[in-house]
């Protein structure tokens, strides 16, 4: 029996709800702040995160500090039953410092100190950087720590970058002396006889730039991870100064979607609450569908981080003024996006910016309250209106989101897989291809966590694993992929897996290395396809064809019913065991096998080698969620462009129907009892009427209650 998990806040058992919120930039105006709480309540707003880049407004001297209109502020929330995540400003420091204290500047790559501006523009490691944010940090939160309005942490803000000062090169030698122990471990772990680039000094690293050496490339490896780790270590010392002045409040950074530059996963054991930054470009086709299948896959990898609810933080209420076409969100699409957001677990909606800036680089971003400074606005129809609907969803807060299927992906592969230099350097696209995965399930309502191979996690606790292109597998992810599979997990693999360790080393013996066993294959060559080159993968019959795969199981479709179109990579496999399911239609290796099944122990492990269209993602995971009895959301058909998600605390299910189509959708239901978990009035009839950028919340009874 699933159980409810606590709100994130026990003063608000609500969803939250809110923004962004710079009073710090209204100083000269009084009576802003009073406009602004009677438009945050009459927009049904609970919640706001204020003093996110404040410091100037906190500290305007070294050591002099202003805190009077925080007071005001906080004082005025408490007053009017509003709350806030009060930030910790170390996202942009104010210019006497930068001026008094130029190590606290980062130095770029091309080794050049920057002047100041911008914003994550400092040294993680500068003893003074860390000294100044530790004194501002222990000021606030000696102040406001046990102040009724303030209801968690918002430590700094998007954290990002890295620095390569002195200060940072000795961090990272002493890094890569605690990973490696010798030089001789390095040298080997590097492969640094290499372009005879054998160290003899640790004195002699650096980090890797453009007029030196960025062609090691566990080196550019272990430079990622040491950024992160310095980034961690940064807002553990941050955290650090602001816990103990009350131990209750929850902590969390924000977070932007799949963030390339640091290793999430990373940060998951600092924070109490995951948060993060939400800005999809709606409305660039006319079908939104991939971009929600994007966010979606997002969404879930950050409610994945920890296991429970996350925060949405950031999203925008109507248009974004940093993406090449700023667009406005169409009738339904604040609504339906938001709601996308609390189907796969966000617990908070909450918007960058409450109020538009007046000047500077953010001033035509959107904003609840615009320049012209009242509710008279479409926007804020939109936003009081979805405050209105999650007050009327206050049962979903805290509910779980059960997944049997997860898709495996980790930061370092992401890393090494993107800089391989080969077997196209054009690109291989790896996210694109973890997308093709993602959102095949994801059309079919299936609910899926986003996982890590280093994780602490059951991998039982799934029926399915898809783990695409594992370009880096440690031996010890191999092993257990391989134990799961022999319990009787289905794994899905592909093309470029099982080629390096995490020394970025490549496997001998054979690829897909750790996985060979598992997946019955030896792959012995990648053919790399121009870009409008293409093959074709063809399913097989006969003694070789697997065909018994093929039988339509109860309630689903044939596994492949026809030949599909392949492109990119097309990776030459032989059979150790595995049986072909398709094969390459042309070329040389025409015949040979494309996509491959192993059975091992209890259950079976699929290999993909080439780079497919959509319509075999849909047509192979369609069967495969048939066969393997995948729970979904709704068990009908879909129509394109609409998918729906399922919240439980085990005894009533909440089923998000949302429609990405651009157009109007007939969605079947699936006989089961259903009402409106916003109107509680019940469904008549057998299908659901969503208009273009629809959306509606269901409620039935749990099968499990």
């Amino acid at each position: 029996m699933l159980r409810k998990h606590p709100p994130i806040s026990g003063s608000i058992p609500d969803f939250m709800h809110g923004a962004d919120y710079n009073p710090d930039q209204w100083l000269h105006d009084p009576a802003v702040l009073e406009e602004d709480i009677r438009l945050m309540k009459l927009a049904g707003c609970n919640v706001m995160a204020v003093g996110i880049f404040a410091w100037a407004a906190m500290e305007p001297e070294e050591g002099q500090f202003e805190f009077d209109w925080l007071d005001r502020v906080l004082d005025r929330f408490a007053e009017e039953g509003l709350f806030a995540w009060l930030a910790t400003p170390s996202g942009a420091r104010p210019a006497w410092m930068s001026e008094r204290y130029p190590e606290v500047l980062r130095i770029g790559a091309n080794r050049v100190r920057n002047l100041h501006g911008h914003r994550h523009n400092h040294c993680y490691t500068s003893p003074v950087y860390r000294e100044k944010t530790a004194i501002l940090n222990a000021k606030l939160a000696s102040r406001y720590a046990r102040h009724p309005a303030v209801v968690g942490w918002h430590i700094s803000n998007e954290y990002g970058g890295d620095c390569h000062c002195e200060l940072c090169q000795e961090a990272f030698r002493e890094w890569l002396q605690a990973r490696y122990g010798t030089l001789d471990a390095l040298n080997a772990a590097w492969w640094t006889s290499f372009w005879a680039h054998t160290y003899t000094s640790w004195s002699q690293i650096e980090s890797p730039t453009p007029h030196g050496e960025t062609m090691v490339h566990a080196h550019n490896l272990d430079w990622r991870r040491f950024v992160t780790d310095r980034t961690v270590d940064f807002c553990a010392h941050e955290i650090a100064v602001v816990r103990p002045f009350n131990p209750d409040l929850p902590v969390t950074t924000n977070m932007m979607d799949w963030y390339e530059g640091l290793d999430y996963r990373r940060f998951a054991g600092l924070l109490d609450v995951i948060a993060w930054d939400a800005y999809p470009t709606w409305h660039d086709a006319a079908d939104d569908s991939r971009t929600a299948a994007w966010f979606a896959f997002n969404h879930d990898l950050f409610r994945s981080l920890k296991d429970k609810p996350f925060m949405l933080m950031e999203s925008t209420p109507s248009l974004t003024n940093w993406q090449p076409v700023s667009k406005l969100k169409r009738p339904g699409m604040h609504r339906l996006s938001s709601l996308q957001a609390v189907a796969h677990g966000a617990d908070t909606v909450q918007y960058f910016q409450w109020r538009k800036s007046r000047g500077s680089s953010e001033k035509l971003h959107g904003a609840v309250v615009d320049h012209v400074g009242h509710e008279h606005t479409r926007v804020f129809r939109d936003v009081a209106e979805l405050g209105g609907a999650l007050a009327a969803l206050r049962d979903v807060v805290g509910t779980s989101t059960p997944a049997r299927a997860a898709i495996l992906t980790d930061w370092d592969n992401r890393w090494a897989v993107c800089d391989a230099q080969g077997p196209r350097n054009c690109g291989v696209h790896y996210e694109d291809a973890v997308l093709d995965h993602y959102r095949a399930l994801w059309a079919l309502g299936v609910p899926i966590d986003v996982i890590g191979s280093e994780e602490e996690r059951d991998l039982g606790r799934y029926d399915l694993i898809v783990a695409p292109m594992l370009y880096l597998c440690r031996s010890e992810t191999g092993a257990r992929l391989e134990r799961y599979v022999e319990a009787g997990g289905v794994l899905v693999s592909t093309y470029w897996s099982g080629i390096v360790d995490e020394r970025d080393l490549c496997h001998l013996g054979g690829f897909p290395g750790p996985l060979r066993r598992t997946l019955g294959i030896w792959a012995e060559e990648m053919d790399a396809l121009y870009d409008g080159e293409t093959n074709s993968l063809v399913p097989l019959d006969g003694p070789n064809g697997a065909a018994e795969e093929r039988k339509e199981p109860e309630g689903g479709r044939i596994l492949l019913g026809r030949a599909y179109v392949s492109s990119e990579l097309c990776e030459l496999v032989h059979l150790e065991g595995a049986e072909a399911l398709a094969a390459y239609g042309s070329d040389f290796y025409a015949g040979r096998p494309a996509l491959t099944v192993n059975r091992l122990g209890a259950g079976k492990a699929y290999y993909l080698a080439t780079r497919a269209e959509p319509a075999f993602y849909a047509d192979f995971y369609g069967w495969l969620a048939s066969a393997l009895r995948l729970p979904r959301a709704l068990d009908t058909a879909l129509p394109d462009g609409v998918t729906a998600q399922v919240r439980t605390d085990g005894e009533t299910d909440f089923v998000f129907v949302l429609n990405f189509s651009g157009r109007e959708r007939i969605v079947p239901l699936d006989g089961r009892v259903y009402i409106d978990a916003e109107t509680g009035e019940p469904l008549s009839g057998p299908a659901l009427t969503l208009s273009a950028n629809g959306s509606r919340v269901l409620r039935r009874a749990s099968a499990n209650g």
